[in-house]
């Protein structure tokens, strides 16, 4: 099993590969490897940024034998322009994207940690493009009137049979707007926010949603299910115009 040692341990022996290999900048660690290294456990991955010289981008995405002098590679697939998803031989995974400087400033990048730099690199660049925070949550009514419509139009599919479109639009669009809704119904507790996945750590930050997910997310087969349970979650916490109420329930007590 992996420790955050170890892992802690992969990021720095990258940053010394790049160090020898001498076109690189700077590596900065993002997330679990980067700012929030208190949440780092066995099953974290890995994620960073490598800034290379002008010019150098192309040449350390095309050849990964930095990444081999760190530990040997079993897997890596170039998932983006920019980066890779990378499985090192001892189970470490990483997903990492190469920029020049110029094109880091345009990046969107959370809790940055500088692991190693040149002398020459400006530490301020890795801070610049950082995300600041959450943005402004988007009002209730709007969130319940997405859900809810996203529960009508799923239910009008699994009517027509289109199983696997209904159970995307119920149980996973029409929740994730009620995770969107949720801290306005309840404190969330004190858990990293993921600013680009609102499911991440959802059980610790919110653990009032949390008790109820396994009613929400009852599986393929039980949109209705879901329907019903999520359409009564919200009509307990926002305000609910009772025809859209009703043509959902409708829709559920089709045979």
């Amino acid at each position: 099993m992996l420790t955050p040692t170890q892992l802690l341990g992969r990021l720095d022996a990258i940053g010394a590969a790049l160090a020898a290999d001498g076109r690189a900048l700077a590596l900065i660690g993002l997330g679990s490897a980067g700012a929030e290294t208190d949440r780092l456990d066995e099953h974290s991955d890995l994620d960073f940024f490598v800034v290379v010289e002008p010019g150098a981008r192309d040449a350390l995405l095309d050849d990964l034998g930095w990444c081999a002098a760190a530990h040997p590679v079993a897997y890596a697939f170039r998932n983006t322009a920019d980066g890779y998803k990378l499985l090192f031989a001892d189970g470490i995974f990483c997903e990492f994207a190469v920029f020049e400087p110029a094109a880091l400033a345009a990046a969107a990048f959370a809790a940055p940690r500088i692991v190693w730099r040149r002398d020459d690199f400006d530490p301020s660049l890795a801070t610049a493009s950082a995300v600041a925070g959450p943005p402004t949550p988007p009002p209730a009514e709007w969130l319940a009137g997405e859900a809810l419509t996203n529960l009508f139009v799923g239910l009008g599919r699994e009517r027509r049979g289109e199983r696997l479109s209904a159970t995307r639009f119920i149980q996973g669009y029409a929740v994730d707007r009620l995770i969107d809704l949720a801290p306005q119904l309840e404190p969330p507790q004190a858990a990293h926010r993921d600013p680009f996945a609102g499911e991440r750590r959802v059980e610790a930050r919110l653990p009032g949603l949390a008790e109820r997910l396994p009613a929400f997310v009852q599986g393929y087969g039980r949109n209705v299910e879901s329907a019903r349970a999520i359409l009564a979650f919200l009509e307990e916490h926002v305000p609910v115009d009772p025809a859209i109420a009703g043509a959902i329930r409708a829709l559920c007590d089709e045979g």
